[in-house]
Protein backbone atom coordinates (compact mmCIF):
# COMPACT_ATOMS: atom_id res chain seq x y z
CA UNK A 1 0.00 0.00 0.00
CA UNK A 2 1.55 3.30 -0.69
CA UNK A 3 1.21 6.64 1.84
CA UNK A 4 1.77 9.58 0.44
CA UNK A 5 2.04 13.03 2.30
CA UNK A 6 2.30 15.88 -0.13
CA UNK A 7 1.24 18.86 2.18
CA UNK A 8 4.12 19.51 3.57
CA UNK A 9 4.05 23.36 4.02
CA UNK A 10 0.82 22.65 6.43
CA UNK A 11 2.60 20.12 8.61
CA UNK A 12 3.02 20.82 12.24
CA UNK A 13 6.50 19.13 13.33
CA UNK A 14 6.35 20.17 16.70
CA UNK A 15 2.88 18.26 17.10
CA UNK A 16 4.27 15.39 15.11
CA UNK A 17 7.69 15.18 17.35
CA UNK A 18 5.94 13.54 20.39
CA UNK A 19 4.25 10.75 17.78
CA UNK A 20 7.59 9.68 16.67
CA UNK A 21 9.36 7.03 18.63
CA UNK A 22 12.64 8.14 20.46
CA UNK A 23 14.50 6.83 17.60
CA UNK A 24 13.30 8.66 14.91
CA UNK A 25 13.14 11.98 16.80
CA UNK A 26 16.79 12.26 17.17
CA UNK A 27 17.22 10.97 13.25
CA UNK A 28 14.63 14.03 12.31
CA UNK A 29 15.97 16.61 14.96
CA UNK A 30 19.52 15.79 12.86
CA UNK A 31 18.53 17.63 9.62
CA UNK A 32 19.55 21.27 9.81
CA UNK A 33 16.56 22.86 8.25
CA UNK A 34 12.95 22.76 9.40
CA UNK A 35 12.18 21.27 6.35
CA UNK A 36 13.93 17.96 6.55
CA UNK A 37 12.79 17.37 9.88
CA UNK A 38 9.67 17.61 8.63
CA UNK A 39 9.60 15.38 6.17
CA UNK A 40 11.40 13.37 7.95
CA UNK A 41 8.41 13.16 10.86
CA UNK A 42 5.79 13.14 7.65
CA UNK A 43 7.67 9.98 6.49
CA UNK A 44 7.67 8.13 9.71
CA UNK A 45 4.03 9.08 10.50
CA UNK A 46 2.98 7.53 7.08
CA UNK A 47 4.64 4.63 8.16
CA UNK A 48 2.87 4.55 11.43
CA UNK A 49 -0.28 5.04 9.57
CA UNK A 50 -0.16 2.62 7.54
CA UNK A 51 1.03 -0.34 10.02
CA UNK A 52 -1.92 0.74 11.73
CA UNK A 53 -4.44 0.42 8.77
CA UNK A 54 -2.91 -2.68 7.13
CA UNK A 55 -1.82 -4.60 10.13
CA UNK A 56 -3.97 -2.82 12.98
CA UNK A 57 -0.45 -2.18 14.77
CA UNK A 58 -0.56 0.63 17.29
CA UNK A 59 3.19 0.64 18.72
CA UNK A 60 5.63 2.91 17.10
CA UNK A 61 7.75 1.15 15.05
CA UNK A 62 11.38 1.08 15.57
CA UNK A 63 14.14 0.61 13.00
CA UNK A 64 17.15 -1.76 12.78
CA UNK A 65 19.11 -1.39 9.97
CA UNK A 66 20.89 -4.04 7.61
CA UNK A 67 24.31 -4.59 6.21
CA UNK A 68 24.02 -0.79 3.83
CA UNK A 69 21.63 0.84 5.78
CA UNK A 70 18.24 -0.33 4.79
CA UNK A 71 15.80 -0.41 7.96
CA UNK A 72 13.56 -3.48 8.86
CA UNK A 73 11.46 -2.69 11.18
CA UNK A 74 12.50 -4.42 14.52
CA UNK A 75 9.04 -5.63 15.93
CA UNK A 76 7.43 -7.01 13.02
CA UNK A 77 10.57 -8.19 10.36
CA UNK A 78 8.36 -9.80 8.10
CA UNK A 79 6.47 -6.57 7.27
CA UNK A 80 7.86 -4.69 4.37
CA UNK A 81 8.57 -1.40 3.70
CA UNK A 82 10.34 1.69 2.57
CA UNK A 83 10.45 5.27 2.75
CA UNK A 84 11.71 8.70 1.01
CA UNK A 85 10.84 12.20 1.23
CA UNK A 86 11.88 15.80 -0.86
CA UNK A 87 11.22 18.70 -0.46
CA UNK A 88 7.12 18.92 -1.42
CA UNK A 89 6.52 15.28 0.25
CA UNK A 90 7.09 12.48 2.30
CA UNK A 91 6.07 8.61 0.77
CA UNK A 92 5.99 5.30 2.48
CA UNK A 93 5.13 1.91 0.83
CA UNK A 94 4.34 -1.47 3.02
CA UNK A 95 3.84 -5.03 1.26
CA UNK A 96 4.35 -8.49 1.97
CA UNK A 97 7.48 -8.61 0.22
CA UNK A 98 10.10 -6.17 -0.48
CA UNK A 99 10.12 -2.59 -1.52
CA UNK A 100 11.62 0.05 -2.59
CA UNK A 101 10.32 3.73 -3.59
CA UNK A 102 11.84 7.42 -4.19
CA UNK A 103 10.76 10.41 -4.38
CA UNK A 104 12.81 13.43 -5.72
CA UNK A 105 11.17 17.05 -6.35
CA UNK A 106 12.05 18.26 -10.02
CA UNK A 107 15.26 19.82 -10.53
CA UNK A 108 17.02 22.11 -12.74
CA UNK A 109 18.68 19.93 -15.12
CA UNK A 110 21.98 19.41 -15.09
CA UNK A 111 23.88 17.35 -18.20
CA UNK A 112 27.01 16.13 -16.44
CA UNK A 113 25.14 14.63 -13.59
CA UNK A 114 22.79 12.62 -15.93
CA UNK A 115 25.98 11.53 -17.97
CA UNK A 116 27.49 10.19 -14.71
CA UNK A 117 24.34 8.26 -13.92
CA UNK A 118 22.65 7.22 -16.68
CA UNK A 119 23.64 4.72 -19.56
CA UNK A 120 23.57 5.83 -23.64
CA UNK A 121 19.82 4.46 -23.92
CA UNK A 122 18.59 6.75 -21.03
CA UNK A 123 20.47 9.79 -22.40
CA UNK A 124 18.73 9.39 -25.38
CA UNK A 125 15.94 9.13 -24.10
CA UNK A 126 16.81 12.37 -21.61
CA UNK A 127 17.95 14.47 -24.58
CA UNK A 128 14.98 14.10 -26.43
CA UNK A 129 12.44 14.27 -23.85
CA UNK A 130 10.26 17.87 -23.78
CA UNK A 131 11.08 18.23 -20.39
CA UNK A 132 15.16 16.71 -19.99
CA UNK A 133 14.58 17.37 -15.58
CA UNK A 134 11.55 15.79 -15.99
CA UNK A 135 12.66 12.35 -18.26
CA UNK A 136 15.67 12.61 -15.52
CA UNK A 137 13.94 12.91 -12.62
CA UNK A 138 11.76 9.95 -13.37
CA UNK A 139 14.96 7.86 -14.63
CA UNK A 140 16.78 8.25 -11.12
CA UNK A 141 13.85 7.79 -9.34
CA UNK A 142 13.53 4.48 -11.06
CA UNK A 143 16.79 3.72 -10.45
CA UNK A 144 17.31 4.81 -6.78
CA UNK A 145 13.82 2.42 -5.83
CA UNK A 146 15.31 -0.42 -7.37
CA UNK A 147 18.58 0.13 -5.15
CA UNK A 148 16.48 0.44 -2.33
CA UNK A 149 14.72 -2.26 -3.12
CA UNK A 150 17.63 -4.57 -2.89
CA UNK A 151 19.18 -2.61 0.02
CA UNK A 152 22.50 -2.13 -1.77
CA UNK A 153 21.88 1.59 -1.86
CA UNK A 154 23.50 4.19 -4.26
CA UNK A 155 26.63 2.97 -5.75
CA UNK A 156 29.37 4.25 -8.14
CA UNK A 157 28.10 3.00 -11.00
CA UNK A 158 24.40 3.62 -11.61
CA UNK A 159 24.28 3.12 -15.13
CA UNK A 160 23.45 -0.57 -15.62
CA UNK A 161 20.69 -0.55 -12.74
CA UNK A 162 17.84 -0.84 -14.99
CA UNK A 163 19.14 -2.73 -17.26
CA UNK A 164 19.84 -5.73 -15.16
CA UNK A 165 16.80 -5.02 -13.15
CA UNK A 166 13.19 -7.51 -14.17
CA UNK A 167 11.05 -6.52 -11.50
CA UNK A 168 7.78 -4.10 -11.77
CA UNK A 169 8.34 -0.08 -11.50
CA UNK A 170 5.48 2.50 -10.72
CA UNK A 171 6.37 5.87 -11.66
CA UNK A 172 4.02 8.69 -10.87
CA UNK A 173 4.98 12.08 -12.10
CA UNK A 174 3.80 15.45 -11.12
CA UNK A 175 4.30 18.97 -11.30
CA UNK A 176 6.25 19.55 -8.63
CA UNK A 177 7.76 15.26 -7.73
CA UNK A 178 8.29 12.12 -8.96
CA UNK A 179 8.08 8.94 -7.41
CA UNK A 180 8.90 5.46 -8.41
CA UNK A 181 8.11 2.24 -6.71
CA UNK A 182 9.76 -1.38 -7.22
CA UNK A 183 8.39 -4.73 -5.75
Amino acid sequence: MIYLNDDIAHFDLEQALPLLSEQRREQCLKFRHEQGRKTCAAAYLLLRQALREEYGLLEAPLFDYGEHGKPVLRQWPRIHFNLSHCKEAAICVVSDKPVGVDIESIHRYSESLARYVMNDAEMETILHADNPAFEFTKLWTRKEAVVKLSGHGISNDMKPVLTRFAGEIQTVVTDHYVYSITF
